[in-house]
């Protein structure tokens, strides 16, 4: 027997370290938590749990096959990997020949967070000059709104939350997408007294465990930061001091706020005055006092602003001063200074994108016949678009195109396989090496293959390898192993890895980046926005020819579209699933359920719904069919359904939630739009 360190590959902010037990055969016989690591402490989430049965299911992936029926059919047959290679590369040179090479393009995102085979294929397709992908389905909305008001990486550190003695959790369902926070400093917080109120559409097990929750209409996040925000400078409950050394642009602030009285919020939110008025004075009272932001309000059209208005708060009120006050966001600019990311991408010399298309609008890009030169050739990896992406209808035609070469890299037969040309097995985690940061708190872990590759699978890092020597591509940064890859990274002697190199990570297996113990990014200024300051009105925006100032603007919809689907519809993730991972295999703890629509009695009433009735869900977009669930989890007027579901587990086998969703972007088109569905429900004959 043997244990491995390694840590979790998932895209969550919690980056668990874990352990892997081999025994004498090779053979991976046991998987737990690190327990001497602070942050995950020995415990792994409900994920994680039958990770080994995943690496081992008879449902995996393990040989190169060629499609033998119909695209979408899941037909395939065995084909060795010199054949596949062969096949894949002559369908590229063929598509590069009639088209250039912008007719080749990626489809990836983050399967896989680790730092080695998330961003395993970018620097080949630089050299290659493909279409370029913006990526930013999910996270730059909220994270570029917050740096215009604040500067990059403003994060307090999420164990600091341990001090504070107010936590809002803002449109994050912290108990079920980052637990290790929520059993942790937000745990040990609330033993000391705090208060945790969550604002958000969804009554989640978050905030149902809450000490209040504040169930405002979807897509009103920055109205309510704004009524905050008169209440605290009409009662004079800022930080005149802190604003006046630190910040810019407050009379000019004072002035908007004129224009969100609680009142006229209260008819936005859907909240009453009095809540408004209380939660203002809660936040401007209690001392320390964070705001826990993740990415859950960034997917509507005015995505934005949203995250814009609350990072107005803790410098409003001085909240930065105090150990666990301030705003506790994306922890990724940690890393990203520390370590070397010329290993991934190498020198950067290569030009940029001759055109560059949205992840969020894979549909229309795969469909448009303006497209010039069409998308010919297509790899998808870390990815399965038909249940993630938004109009899954849209890219379900897309991918039937008869003249789009597709090929797929995958563990398991996902609804995107079934669409492959070419599909490839690919590793898992506990089969190649990877170097794990995180964006969700500040460890770093290493984490080695425990395990040979089962069958013929490959990681993404080696699939470049050999698409890189079969294209005559020799540059290092393409074809270098990846524990060099691993041991540049790490050696950059950056004081925030503390001196510990390749050798010493491996040997401990995580390390803790070396940061002040009282780490107070903002408590006495040091904002990192070009004033140096935090900006209430932001030269930036205004540059951009954008409103410089924190505002609202409703979601961008039409009266016709209100009245055709009167419901909004809110598709988050759930608790057992990370994205469209682990709905196939199952866990036991997910056996037999079916997704559920989620309505309120109100709307249920007004349509004869019950619980446990069959119901299709519909709009201009598509359909689906699932069982109902009569809730005031949700407010009146507004719908649920889970996204991570697989379409096979809707009622007629046809459809999941993503069927329903806009593929337009939000309004600095940095992000997807797709919360802005409405919908109709009505009950089957």
């Amino acid at each position: 027997m043997k244990t491995v360190h390694g840590a979790c590959p998932h895209d969550c902010p919690d980056t668990c370290a874990w352990q892997v037990t081999v025994d004498d055969t090779g053979r991976a016989v046991g998987l737990a938590g690190t327990p001497d690591h602070p942050y995950t402490r020995g415990a792994l989430c409900s994920k994680l749990k039958r990770y080994p049965e995943r690496v081992y299911s008879a449902e995996r992936l393990l040989y190169p096959m060629r499609r033998s029926g119909p695209k979408g059919s899941g037909r395939f047959e065995r084909v060795s990997w010199d054949e596949a290679l062969a096949e894949v590369v002559a369908r590229l040179q063929d598509g590069i020949a009639r088209h250039g090479p912008l007719t080749a393009m990626p489809a990836n995102f983050a399967g896989t967070i680790g730092i080695l085979q998330r961003w395993a294929g970018d620097a080949f397709f630089a050299r290659l000059g493909a279409t370029g992908v913006d990526r930013q389905i999910c996270g730059n909305v909220a994270y570029t709104a917050v740096a215009n008001t604040v500067g990059p990486g403003a994060s307090i550190l999420p164990e600091d939350l341990a001090h504070s003695r107010l936590i809002i959790v803002w449109g994050t369902n912290t108990a079920a997408t980052n637990v290790h926070l929520w059993g942790g400093a937000i745990r040990e917080a609330r033993r000391q007294g705090a208060q945790v109120v969550v604002v958000d559409p969804v009554r989640t097990p978050t905030a149902a465990h809450a000490d209040w929750h504040v169930q405002l209409q979807p897509g009103t996040d920055a109205a309510l930061a704004l009524g905050m925000m008169h209440v605290i400078v009409r009662d004079e409950l800022h930080d005149a001091d802190y604003i006046a050394r630190h910040t810019q642009g407050f009379d000019a602030l004072a002035a908007r706020l004129a224009e969100y009285p609680p009142a006229r919020v209260a008819e936005i939110t859907g909240l009453e005055v009095e809540a408004i008025e209380r939660l203002a004075r809660l936040y401007a009272t209690t001392r320390p006092a964070a705001i826990r932001l993740m990415v859950g309000m960034e997917r509507y059209s005015n995505g934005s602003l949203g995250f814009r208005a609350v990072a107005c708060l803790p410098a409003l009120t001085g909240a930065w001063r105090e150990r666990g006050g301030g705003l506790c966001h994306f922890t990724g600019h940690l890393v990203v200074e520390a370590l070397d990311f010329s290993a991934v991408f190498g020198p950067g010399d290569d030009p940029a994108p001759a055109r560059t298309v949205h992840l969020a609008q894979l549909g229309r890009v795969l469909t448009d016949p303006r497209m010039d030169p069409p998308i010919t050739w297509l790899m998808v990896y870390n990815l399965n678009p038909v249940v993630t992406m938004p109009n899954q209808n849209l890219v379900r035609r897309g991918l039937e195109r008869e003249d789009l070469f597709t090929v797929v890299h995958e563990h398991f037969m996902t609804d995107t396989a079934r669409y492959a040309d070419i599909l490839l097995p690919a590793t898992m985690q506990f089969e190649h090496w990877e170097l794990m940061g995180a964006w969700g708190q500040d460890y770093v872990a290493i984490n080695p293959p425990a395990i040979a590759p089962r069958g013929e699978a490959i990681a993404n890092t080696e699939l470049f390898r050999r698409l890189s020597r079969a294209l005559g591509f020799d540059e290092p940064w393409l074809t270098s192993d990846d524990e060099t890859r691993v041991r540049q990274l790490l050696a950059t002697g950056h004081p925030w890895l503390g001196g510990v190199d390749f050798d010493e990570l491996s040997r401990r297996g995580w390390m803790r980046l070396a940061l002040p113990e009282d780490y107070r990014p903002r408590a006495d200024g040091g904002f990192t926005t070009p004033s140096g300051k935090c900006e209430f009105h932001s030269p930036t925006l205004a540059a951009a020819g954008l409103d410089p100032l924190p505002g609202y603007v409703p979601i961008a919809e039409s009266d016709d579209a209100r009245r055709a689907w009167p419901l909004r519809l809110v598709s988050a993730k759930v608790a057992h699933f990370l994205n469209s991972e682990y709905v196939n295999p199952r866990q036991a703890s997910t056996r037999g359920q079916q997704p559920e629509i989620q309505l309120h009695p109100q709307d249920a009433a007004a349509r004869a719904i019950a619980s446990g009735d069959a119901v299709r869900m519909w709009n201009g977009l598509g359909e689906v069919r699932a069982v109902a669930r009569v809730s005031g989890d949700t407010p009146a007027g507004v719908v649920s359904l889970p996204f991570s579901w697989w379409p096979a587990d809707s009622l007629d086998g046809a459809a999941s939630a993503n069927a329903l969703t806009p593929d337009g972007l939000s309004d600095r088109r940095f992000g997807s739009n797709a919360f802005d569905a409405r919908v109709e429900v009505a009950k089957l004959a």
